[in-house]
């Protein structure tokens, strides 16, 4: 018989953060309090013995030095002075006896004055004769009793007495518990003003965390883990003293990327590194920087950095940026193939049309102008496209200068490329990328240059030799002012107007970035031509 599953027990319910403290700490007062109990209360008898001795003794002490006392053990025993004298100690400091002896043992004092002028009972009472003070357990015409002897002295250092005084042993006891009891309240009270503190403590800790338990706080760490682990954006925080808090693991992978050693947690950033350097901004001046973005050996980054303030105070700021090389490497790869379908699209138009005229030529049985017409055709696609493709064996850059050739053709200039003209495809896809930037730019500012005149010519060529491609685009524009020759590749200058000047400075810093050089050369009203040399090949990156 298939017995139906069990249910699976429900998982344990972590305890809370109020009961854990009050837990552990009320344990920890607990065990403190009750070694120093047990401690003192080991040794309370010889604390108790020692006080009712040390105030035994001082009493005896003060009466062995009474002049009454001194003057009245030369008369005899009953003359009644110092029984008063000893009965009034007696009932002030509430003890058994006290008894005041001759150089004999005869009692000068007792509570029973029926005992006084007899000898003093116990051998306890002869280091006293001999001047010595002595303590003692012992029972005479009373009960037990702690007895302290102290001998008395004259005013010329003579012996001549001795002041015996006695303690219940019922009453030490009875001292003994009642400092036991004193521990036991003491206790109580140190454990409840120690529970009062650790309910506070947990008052205070609970407002710090936020309400949460630990296990939330466990949890809601690990998931903060996973998220940054996660995400593909590097993510860096630094505290005030721009100290790295928190480094997810892409931040670790896009540094070391750039050829940047990545910072451990801990770590100072790093002074030299560009990318960084707005995290150290940021604690500076506060400010926010949002969506700015660096060259950094190569590689384009997007980088957002914000100050973190708590109550008006910079404390630390976080950088969060991501690789847009890729998708921008990406985004031109796919422009220039879409430049490439759209060229070829624009060829199937026009040979669609060719073919309808061939067709109409035949119908006509026009042997010999057919015969003609087809023969220029080939031609033409024989130095248009086919010869590109010879020329150029990368396809995304053939379908990039198809498009420049016809976008030039549709505003009636003409880009021609050189016949000595060679790319081979051997290029990474930063060279084709930058490339495409290059020449996009260049050839685009040369149709804004021949904007003013009709039938326009561009001049381009490519041409490769030992791991370098040299690039030169030329056009009989109005030319460059020598003055502005030096200021036309600084971002953000133009001679056409606001929001411009952006294309030249791309074009200098993709050249450079890969490690090239560009010049530039301008007869005003005659000609400019711009060179550039840039490493090409996989093998002569210069990343």
């Amino acid at each position: 018989m298939n017995l139906p599953p069990q249910p699976k027990p429900a998982p344990k319910r972590p305890m809370k953060l109020s009961t854990l403290a009050m837990l552990m700490m009320g344990g920890v007062i607990f065990t403190v309090l009750l070694s120093v109990h047990l401690l003192y209360f080991i040794q309370i008898d010889n604390f108790t013995h020692d006080h009712v001795k040390d105030k035994a003794l001082a009493v005896a002490r003060t009466l062995a030095e009474d002049p009454q006392i001194q003057h009245s053990l030369t008369l005899p025993a009953n003359d009644g002075v110092i029984q008063s004298i000893a009965q009034a100690a007696k009932k002030r400091n509430d003890l058994l006896f006290v008894t005041v002896t001759d150089m004999n043992g005869i009692r000068y004092s007792h509570p029973n004055r029926a005992l006084i002028n007899k000898r003093f009972i116990g051998e306890d009472l002869q280091p006293a004769l001999a001047g010595h003070e002595n303590v003692a357990f012992n029972q005479g015409t009373l009960v037990k009793a702690l007895r302290v002897f102290t001998p008395v002295f004259n005013t010329r250092h003579q012996q001549i007495g001795v002041v015996a005084i006695g303690i219940s042993l019922s009453d030490v006891t009875a001292q003994v518990s009642k400092s036991r009891w004193n521990i036991f309240w003491t206790t109580l009270l140190g454990g409840t003003v120690g529970l009062l503190g650790v309910l506070m403590l947990v008052r205070r800790l609970k407002t710090i965390l936020l309400g949460l338990e630990p296990h939330e706080i466990s949890s809601l760490f690990e998931q903060r883990q996973a998220i940054l682990d996660s995400v593909k954006e590097g993510v860096i925080a630094v505290d005030a003293h721009a100290r790295v808090t928190l480094i997810n693991q892409a931040a670790q992978q896009l540094l070391r990327k750039t050829a940047i050693e990545a910072p451990l947690s801990g770590d100072r950033i790093p002074e030299n590194s560009l990318m960084l350097s707005h995290l150290r901004e940021a604690l500076h001046d506060g400010k926010a920087r949002h969506d700015e973005e660096l060259n950094v050996r190569g590689r384009i980054m997007i980088s957002n950095t914000v100050p973190v303030r708590s109550r008006k105070r910079i404390i630390g700021a976080v950088c969060t940026f991501r690789d847009k090389t890729e998708i921008s490497q990406l985004m031109l790869r796919l422009d220039g193939m879409v430049n490439y379908v759209d060229a070829l699209r624009e060829r199937s138009h026009e040979f669609m049309n060719k073919l309808h005229v061939i067709l109409g030529l035949l119908h006509m049985k026009n042997y010999a102008q057919m015969e003609a017409y087809i023969l220029k055709t080939a031609n033409n696609y024989q130095t248009e496209i086919g010869s590109l493709q010879q020329r150029i064996k990368s396809p995304v850059m053939t379908g990039f200068l198809l498009s420049k050739i016809n976008r030039a053709s549709d505003k009636g200039h003409r880009l021609i490329l050189n016949d000595a003209s060679y790319l081979p495809d051997s290029g990474s896809e930063e060279q084709v990328a930058a490339l495409i930037i290059i020449l996009g730019n260049l050839i685009e500012n040369a149709l804004e240059a021949l904007d003013q005149q009709q039938e326009g010519e561009i001049h381009l060529l490519l041409h490769y030799q030992n791991g370098w491609l040299s690039c030169e685009v030329s056009d009989d524009g109005p030319g460059i002012p020598a003055a502005l020759e030096k200021s036309i590749f600084e971002k953000g200058f133009s001679s056409k107007g606001d929001d411009r000047g952006m294309g030249l400075f791309l074009v200098k810093q993709q050249t450079e970035t890969l490690g090239g050089n560009i010049s530039v050369e301008s007869e005003p009203g005659i000609y400019t031509q711009f060179f550039v040399q840039l490493p090409w090949g996989k093998g002569n990156q210069a990343l």
